[in-house]
């Protein structure tokens, strides 16, 4: 289990975070530090990183690609952190502690910080990738909503007529059949927002990481779960104007499969008791509607 890779991974982050203290401290003004001290520094800061490295690439691949990636990517700040702390104090003079220098320490420290935030296990990993995954679909409808109902124009905060003289320019207006065609591809957004959150909540309510099988049913689903803000984002970009309906097509098919794909690994997993099957077939059903609209609207583009 995770638990004593996670308490070395404490004190490892530990015992870095006090090692980028001395360094900066020992490098924070004259008088200079001797060649034998700093050889000392050196070889400790060395012996922390490796420490930390070592930590990471003990902890077993079974317990969770998606556990990993997040401990590797904690472990990646830290080393990065060090790196930038020791070439700030390589380039700066020695006359007094540098606002770079004082940046760069607190950002090891920040680094360091993030061990205790590390999920625990696979489940709790897997659950905060689909709620940082929901954070941006959520962002890019309330962009989306928020542009259509600006009224005919979406760039009309962005452009001002008197100095571009861009207005009354078709290519920047939605014309009726756009709004209609935009209505289904809302309707795909919407169904990516209820996606996430309904998933996220049965992982929550049900995900357990005991087995190998349940952790890699969690990373499955965290793959492919993965891909739907790329989707999501693909195809907002394709809904401004001029509207370019085979482009709007491919990027809502694209997506649709994306759904579909993410709420049948769902309902196959461990995460999915028959009790929670009903809104599964509900938002297939959905994304099938949706999608079918989006055909029939842009019949002529193929």
């Amino acid at each position: 289990p995770f638990a004593p890779v996670e308490s070395f991974l404490g004190q490892t982050f530990k015992v870095t975070s006090q090692e980028a203290t001395k360094l900066s401290l020992a490098f924070s003004g004259p008088p200079l530090t001797s060649a034998e001290d700093c050889r000392k520094l050196s070889e400790d800061v060395q012996n922390a990183i490796l420490a930390v490295a070592t930590v990471y690439y003990w902890l077993p691949k079974g317990q969770g690609t998606t556990l990993r990636k997040m401990v590797r990517d904690a472990t990646t700040e830290v080393v990065e952190g060090m790196i930038q702390l020791t070439e700030t104090i390589l380039s700066a003079p020695l006359e007094s502690l540098s606002q770079e220098q004082l940046i760069s320490t607190g950002g090891v420290w920040e680094a360091c910080e993030q061990v205790s935030s590390l999920p625990r296990d696979n489940q709790a990993a897997v659950a905060s990738a689909l709620a940082a995954c929901l954070g941006v679909v959520k962002d890019a409808l309330e962009e989306m909503e928020h542009a259509l109902m600006e009224g005919q124009d979406p760039y009309s905060d962005i452009m001002e007529d008197e100095e571009l003289g861009f207005r009354g320019n078709r290519d920047t207006y939605w014309s009726e059949a756009d709004r209609k065609l935009l209505s289904s591809c809302m309707g795909l957004m919407k169904a990516s927002k209820a996606c996430l959150k309904k998933v996220l909540g049965v992982v929550k309510a049900y995900g357990k990481a005991d087995s190998p099988e349940q952790i890699a049913q969690l990373d499955d689903l965290a793959d492919i779960a993965n891909e739907i803000s790329p989707s999501v984002d693909e195809l907002a970009l394709s809904m401004y104007p001029p509207v370019n309906e085979l482009a709007v097509r491919l990027n809502a098919a694209k997506l649709a499969s994306v759904l579909k794909k993410v709420l049948e690994i769902t309902k196959t997993s461990h995460v999915c008791p028959p009790s929670e099957e009903g809104w599964v077939q509900f938002l297939t059903d959905a994304v099938d509607h949706n999608m079918n609209k989006i055909k029939n609207f842009t019949q002529g583009q193929l």
